[in-house]
């Protein structure tokens, strides 16, 4: 129990909390790669998406659609990169499973072409 406090996605506080579902739950990127990055979170401590149990795999598609209609109606992004960081070798930093909504806007960068595929320099433009 004790890993389970030092866990930073586990019990959030309700201001935290965006949007609730019945096993995710929404809060604000505390270090947003842009204006509107929302984070969902599952509210079981599971370490990986693949860990995901059958019924948060189906509630997860319901909650990213309100986040993105949360982040349209406030921030009023060009487009979204969904992603999730799956173990140490993907980044992964917290071990709680957790997807991005991050929201893109026109001229945030250059050349957005390969979009998520940029994580590994060099592959991203084919």
């Amino acid at each position: 129990m004790e890993g389970m406090r030092a866990c930073p996605f586990c019990g959030p506080a309700a201001e935290e909390v965006v949007l609730q579902g019945r096993l995710w739950y929404a809060k604000w990127d505390r270090y947003p790669v842009s204006p509107g990055h929302l984070l969902l979170i599952p509210c079981r401590h599971v370490a990986g998406f693949f860990e995901a149990t059958e019924e948060e795999m189906i509630e997860l598609p319901r909650l990213l659609q309100e986040a993105k209609s949360l982040i349209d109606g406030t921030f009023h992004p060009d487009g979204y990169n969904v992603g999730v960081n799956c173990g140490e070798a993907a980044g992964q930093t917290v071990m709680h499973l957790h997807v991005h909504l991050i929201p893109r806007y026109r001229g945030d960068m250059d050349d957005p072409r390969g979009g998520v595929r940029g994580v590994i320099r060099g592959r991203r433009v084919y």
